[in-house]
C-alpha cells in the first residue's frame, strides 16, 4: 500500500516586526520576507517551518523566532501573488 500523499496548501506570511525574516523549510530552502511585506508559498500539511529573524545581513547570525506547522499559518488570499 502506498503512503498517503500530503495535502499541499497556499499559505501566507506577513513580516511586520523584523528587518528580514527567513522561513526555513524542512527540505532546506528558505524564503526571505522583508519588513512590511507579505509572501505567499506552497507548503504541505504537517510541514515544519522555522521562522528566523535577520538583523545584520552581513552576519550569518539568525535568531529563531518560532517553529510552526504549515497548517497554523494563514491561507493565502486568491488575489495575493508570490
Amino acid at each position: 500500500m502506498m503512503p498517503p500523499v500530503p495535502t499541499k496548501f497556499r499559505k501566507a506570511y506577513v513580516n511586520l516586526l523584523h528587518p528580514v525574516v527567513l522561513l526555513r523549510f524542512e527540505d532546506g530552502h528558505e524564503i526571505r520576507v522583508s519588513k512590511g511585506k507579505v509572501k505567499t508559498f506552497d507548503a504541505y500539511s504537517g510541514e515544519v517551518i522555522k521562522v528566523l529573524a535577520v538583523y545584520d545581513p552581513s552576519s550569518a547570525e539568525r535568531e529563531l523566532l518560532e517553529t510552526v506547522r504549515a497548517d497554523e499559518l494563514p491561507d493565502a488570499e486568491p488575489h495575493e501573488s508570490r
